[in-house]
């Protein structure tokens, strides 16, 4: 037997292993592994939030923008002065230093015309001569990280910074090669193609030309400045601004001056870095800051689980669920909730219990004496001996039909409250029907008097959401209760009237009172109190389910005892009849 108990326990255990729900193992699973679903959420969401802020950002950053548009302003003025003090020192190609001009002829003559001495007219030139421009450019240029050409009045080449011969020595800048590029550190080749990728421009791709075949020079050449923004083989920036070279109006050049491959990308990345170096600090901060919050959230959800757990598989006799209450959050209020259900829930399963105690009780007395009857039947000698144990046996049978009818009314009344939608209920109404058919069908018993009080009476008023059959079952007990206790040709007396947000009915009878010992116990199950009726001929859970109903709406229901108006001899005054209290909450 021991054995068979063993292995009993141990299927009931393993049953409700199984019967875990999954989301509970894997909640078990998952903060044995590391964080919870729900702190994974949380770090995700900031965290994509984040990105998209940085990703914003960097897409919209109006800085790189601006740094060319620098660029171009810088090089246009440092362009403007190199080409001024370039005309300022260009001269013409012969040894003379000055050139007579004809005043007269000169009337009749072109702006970029001159009379030659023979007579023949030949254009008005002072050519650049790179000899004495070369030093100049060389110490304009070297200062700055720029390139500098300068093109005569055709558009060839005539000095290029990359190029210049000093005395003993050469300067000569060149572009990183391919190798140099692939040289990079992995990281800056992943930022590379990050931003290749999110920054795609359509810029024209830069050569080097000989010729001035630049669309820059052709306009410089022409007398407008220009800029032009393009881009080498390894996706950097080039700005190029060529400014004309001009003397007395007349323009003998072009300058072109263009920034290093990467200038102005190194500044741009530089700045990207930065701002990615905060986004860092900022994705630390957010995922601290979001397991903080998670496990205020998570932490407390998985011990309410958890608790709800130990109540469903009833590991504990009455397992307490964890009191978050003082935390002034939805946290706070779902423990709260939980809780209440859960001593809801207990005080359900506790009354059930009694309810299933009391019925074995109240059984066990009619069916032990049915038995009785029933064993002691053949040994009775005497047809009245017969007749009696007979008429016990009616009686047993007839209380237990009674006791079942009333328990099977019971048992289905709170699921049917709770199942059932409510409806407008009038109680004047209600009760009137009530009050009318009872004395017609008890017309030789005590009558019954309704009285609705004048505050009452105005539409509305008496209006409550409930269940109108099972209230109307609660005033047929009251009066049918009253009118047992009333002798014949007494009165039971009904009033209503409106208390603010309530209605209160009373019934009262004129009977012989309850005893002060009694009147907390009329309302138990199967609790009855009639002095003058044989024994068995009530079942007791009328009054009972008259409260059960009453506070199913929101109500309360009490007894008391009406007293005399004037004392006895002894100075006592003394119970005239009993009087029973309906409060019902009123419709808004």
């Amino acid at each position: 037997m021991s054995v068979d108990i063993q292995q009993s326990g141990q299927t009931r255990t393993e049953a409700a292993a199984e019967s875990r729900p999954a989301s509970l193992r894997r909640s078990r699973l998952s903060g044995f592994f590391g964080f919870s679903s729900l702190t994974r959420r949380i770090v995700v969401l900031n965290l994509a939030g984040l990105v998209a802020l940085l990703s914003g950002i960097l897409y919209l950053n109006q800085f790189r923008a601006g740094l060319i548009e620098a660029r171009i302003q810088s090089l246009t003025i440092q362009g403007e002065i190199m080409a001024g003090a370039i005309a300022a020192s260009a001269t013409s190609t012969s040894e003379q230093d000055s050139l007579w001009v004809d005043p007269d002829k000169l009337m009749n003559i072109a702006p970029s015309e001159m009379l030659d001495p023979d007579g023949a007219i030949e254009s008005l030139d002072f050519p650049i001569n790179p000899e004495r421009v070369a030093p100049m450019l060389r110490r304009l240029i070297t200062p700055t990280r720029t390139r500098a050409r300068i093109y005569d009045a055709g558009g060839q080449l005539l000095l290029d910074s990359q190029s210049l011969y000093g005395p003993g020595d050469i300067l000569r800048l060149d572009i990183p090669t391919p190798q140099a590029v692939r040289s990079k550190p992995l990281l800056d080749r992943m930022v590379d193609m990050v931003q290749s990728w999110l920054f795609r421009n359509d810029l024209p791709t830069y050569e080097d030309l000989t010729g001035g075949e630049y669309p820059e020079v052709k306009q410089a050449l022409s007398g407008a400045p220009t800029a032009v923004v393009r881009a080498n083989k390894q996706s950097e920036m080039i700005v190029s601004v060529a400014v004309p070279i001009q003397r007395f109006r007349t323009v003998q050049g072009a300058l072109m001056l263009s920034t290093l491959g990467g200038d102005i990308d190194d500044i741009v990345q530089a700045e990207r870095l930065a701002i990615v170096r905060v986004f860092l600090v900022a994705a630390l901060v957010m995922v601290v800051l979001s397991i903080l919050l998670a496990g205020t959230i998570a932490g407390p959800v998985r011990r309410l689980a958890n608790a709800a757990d130990r109540v469903r598989l009833r590991v504990d006799r009455r397992a307490e669920l964890p009191d978050f209450s003082d935390r002034n959050d939805e946290i706070g209020h779902l423990s709260t909730s939980f809780r209440e259900m859960t001593d809801a829930l207990y005080n359900r399963m506790e009354a059930i219990e009694r309810f299933a105690a009391d019925v074995a009780h109240e059984l066990k007395n009619p069916l032990t004496s049915l038995r009785s009857a029933v064993e002691t039947l053949p040994l009775a000698k005497t047809d009245d001996s017969k007749k009696r144990l007979l008429s016990v046996i009616e009686h047993d049978v007839r209380r237990l039909d009674r006791l079942i009818s009333d328990i099977s009314d019971a048992s289905r009344l709170d699921a049917e409250l709770q199942r059932q939608d409510l409806d407008t209920v009038d109680i004047g109404r209600m009760l009137t029907t009530i009050t009318s058919a009872q004395n017609d069908v008890h017309s030789e018993e005590a009558s019954i008097i309704l009285d609705i009080a004048e505050s009452a009476r105005a539409p509305n008023r008496l209006r409550l959401k409930g269940h109108d059959l099972r209230l109307g079952q609660v005033f047929t007990n009251l009066i049918d209760n009253a009118r047992s206790f009333t002798p014949p040709k007494g009165q039971v007396r009904v009033s209503i009237r409106r208390d603010r947000d309530n209605i209160l009915v009373t019934v009262e009878d004129d009977g012989p009172g309850i005893r002060p010992d009694a009147i907390e116990r009329i309302f138990e199950r199967f609790y009855t109190d009639r002095p003058t009726e044989g024994f068995g001929q009530n079942s007791g859970l009328g009054l009972s389910i008259s409260k059960q109903i009453v506070e199913a709406h929101g109500g309360q229901i009490w007894a008391e005892n009406r007293l005399s108006s004037q004392p006895g001899a002894d100075g006592k005054r003394y119970p005239i009849g009993a009087r029973f209290t309906v409060r019902l909450p009123a419709a808004k």
